[in-house]
């Protein structure tokens, strides 16, 4: 990357030290291309710790476009579109794919052409970071770790292509042992809120330290979950049969379950996300404006419960 020109000259200044009038101005910084925020963005959430079936990195955009302002959001939704534009990003970078699975056409008939239509004409990037943000060191199961206080965490399964802190979801352990529904009440304090609440399988006064999270959709992990001896698993979109068969076959009753809903538990590695971007950026000498959506973009609306 080429540095940049700060249009700093070795200009002698004046005997009172006012600057001589024929000393050229230094230039703020330069914005940076679309480009080079995709080789930060590579930096902190490398492309090779995508899973295999993922499809991730530029969906849309110029290279060689500046870039101002960049949001982030779980979901390309439209309404999360709409608010990226509105609020002047050249770059919205999700964590979910907008186009994971083939199309043969993005004609603006369809909700996924409209997307692509809206970001395309409004000159705004979209940037998917999915598995391989959640893969990375200070992804997505890391900041749901970190939020919920567990210590000496490991991945659940490493990555074929990482260090070996790097792979998708995390293990860990409390300072001190809880109840688990003490436990489900602190999962339920740190996230963002939406309708499905939070769901949880276990005795209530049952006592829990190991704890394995995994952000986003975790029931093909119980293998993983079962050999670390987690006495809780904390995840997302929990089918009846992968949650019924754990149940079956836990010891002692654990693993325990707590399922939450997708976008909340994703929701969490935003603004750590943003933050660390705009380190990066920072580093390299440039000033980009950094901002998480305020987009709900949980599917659910309400939630009907007895009594």
């Amino acid at each position: 990357m080429e540095p940049v020109d700060t249009g700093v000259t070795d200009a002698e200044p004046h005997d009172d030290g006012t600057p001589r009038e024929d000393a050229p101005v230094a230039d703020e910084a330069a914005p940076p291309t679309l480009g080079q925020v995709l080789l930060a963005v590579e930096e902190l959430w490398p492309e090779s710790l995508a899973e295999s079936w993922d499809e991730v990195g530029l969906v849309a955009g110029r290279p060689t476009a500046p870039v101002t302002r960049v949001m982030f959001a779980v979901d390309p939704t439209l309404e999360v579109i709409e608010e990226a534009v509105e609020w002047g990003a050249e770059l919205l970078i999700t964590h979910h794919p907008l186009l994971l699975r083939g199309v043969t056409s993005v004609a603006a008939t369809t909700a996924k052409g409209k997307a692509i239509h809206r970001l395309i004409e409004s000159g705004t990037a979209l940037l998917t970071v999915h598995t391989n943000g959640d893969s990375a060191v200070g992804g997505v199961s890391d900041v749901l770790a970190d939020a919920l206080g567990l210590e000496g965490v490991a991945p659940l399964t490493l990555a074929s292509n990482g260090l070996p802190e790097e792979g998708i979801g995390r293990v860990g352990d409390l300072a001190d042992v809880m109840s688990l529904g003490d436990f489900a009440a602190r999962v339920f304090g740190i996230l963002p809120s939406v309708a499905g609440g939070v769901r949880v399988s276990g005795d209530k006064d049952g006592l829990v330290r190991r704890i394995a999270v995994c952000g986003g959709a975790g029931d093909s992990l119980f293998n993983e979950v079962r050999a670390s001896n987690a006495d809780v698993f904390v995840t997302a979109d929990l089918r009846h049969h992968p949650a019924s068969e754990a149940r079956e076959a836990a010891v002692n009753g654990r693993p325990y379950l707590i399922d939450v809903s997708h976008f909340a538990s994703e929701w969490l590695w935003l603004p750590a996300a943003a933050s660390a971007l705009g380190n990066v950026l920072t580093d390299q000498g440039h000033d980009v404006e950094i901002q998480v959506s305020s987009t709900n973009s949980d599917p659910w609306d309400f939630i009907l419960t007895p009594g």
